[in-house]
């Protein structure tokens, strides 16, 4: 076994959290294929190939306009189950321990899917993956930004029934054009309402977006965050208050916001003290849950043990569990580094 080997193995075997995954970016062209039949929907592809041959992205928006002709599938509380239990089990192999996942209910209620079918599958799929794997979950509800501040309003009132299963709020989709402040008043509602707040920002848009979500929105979490290293200050500020960022590598790679992994911000923003985590993004168009993209950075051959071990701790430090839960996570966490 070469180092790399090694060292991917050693990080497949790390206890860890996910804060970054869309559930509806877990949809494998399999699955899709499946849920068309089951429901009779006709899909403008014919094989499995032909799905994957689509996933060519240039930019944010090419992958965005697949990834909303796949969702059309998903249907029923059924559908939503067998989704997110997918991601489970796959997650559970990938020694994910906890997991935090987005879900995009507009995505779905534009389509006349009612919000409570999306809640039911989705909370089936979490009890399943507790009972079966002991890995345990939150949900984050999603605004979508191309949309207008109303939509994002109706949807937070659609979801007041569910409250208690939530979270946090976030904010995905288009970033181009959409800044946090178009949602400073949605975001302002949620907290008072007792959920926290995430957003994604710095992966396409500028440094400013960044401050905002973190200025106007008060996130406790950024989600991307790339360009936030192009502001001295911003970054330090970031790492003074220890804002965790969900980083995506792999995703970073296919969406072409950075040219290799070589050369991916990761190992910098560990090396200026940022509290970075590795995530998957959407892995079903990307390439890579997250294993493949902690292997993927041992491949680049920028971080060693420390820094893997360093991430894997970031992810439950950054979580949104209880410090009872986090410290016995942590504890599991230094006894696999004890043996490794």
């Amino acid at each position: 076994m070469t180092d790399a080997g090694g060292l991917i193995a050693f990080t497949a075997g790390l206890p860890k959290a996910e804060l970054h995954v869309h559930i509806e970016g877990t949809l494998e062209p399999e699955l899709m294929f499946a849920l068309a039949k089951r429901n009779r929907i006709d899909i403008p592809f014919k094989t499995v190939d032909d799905v994957r041959a689509a996933y060519a992205f240039t930019r944010l928006q090419d992958f965005l306009d697949i990834y909303y002709e796949g969702a059309k599938v998903l249907r029923t509380e059924a559908d939503f189950r067998d989704l997110a239990g997918a991601y489970f089990n796959r997650a559970a192999a990938d020694n994910v321990r906890h997991a935090e996942i987005f879900f995009d209910p507009q995505t779905h209620t534009d389509r006349g899917i009612p919000f409570d079918v999306v809640m039911k599958g989705l909370l089936q799929a979490q009890d399943d993956a507790r009972r079966t794997h002991g890995l345990t979950s939150k949900l984050i509800l999603c605004f979508l930004r191309h949309l207008d501040e109303d939509a994002a309003f109706g949807t937070l009132d659609a979801a007041q029934p569910w409250l208690h299963k939530l979270a946090a709020v976030g904010l995905d989709s288009s970033e181009i054009g959409h800044p946090p402040r178009k949602f400073a008043r949605v975001f302002a509602a949620a907290s008072d309402m007792g959920l926290k707040r995430v957003a994604h920002a710095g992966e396409e848009g500028p440094p400013e977006y960044v401050r905002e979500a973190l200025d106007i929105l008060n996130v406790h979490r950024l989600d991307h965050g790339n360009r936030a290293l192009e502001d001295a200050d911003l970054t330090a500020r970031l790492a003074r208050t220890a804002m965790t960022l969900t980083v995506c590598p792999l995703s970073n790679l296919k969406l072409c916001v950075v040219k290799d992994l070589e050369t991916h911000p990761l190992p910098r923003m560990l090396a200026q003290g940022l509290r970075a985590t590795i995530n998957s993004d959407d892995p079903a168009y990307f390439g890579g849950y997250i294993n493949d993209n902690y292997a993927a950075m041992a491949k680049a051959g920028s971080l060693d043990r420390g820094a893997f071990a360093l991430l894997a701790r970031n992810s439950f430090l950054g979580s949104f569990l209880g410090d009872a839960e986090v410290s016995a996570h942590l504890a599991a966490l230094d006894a696999y580094l004890s043996r490794a």
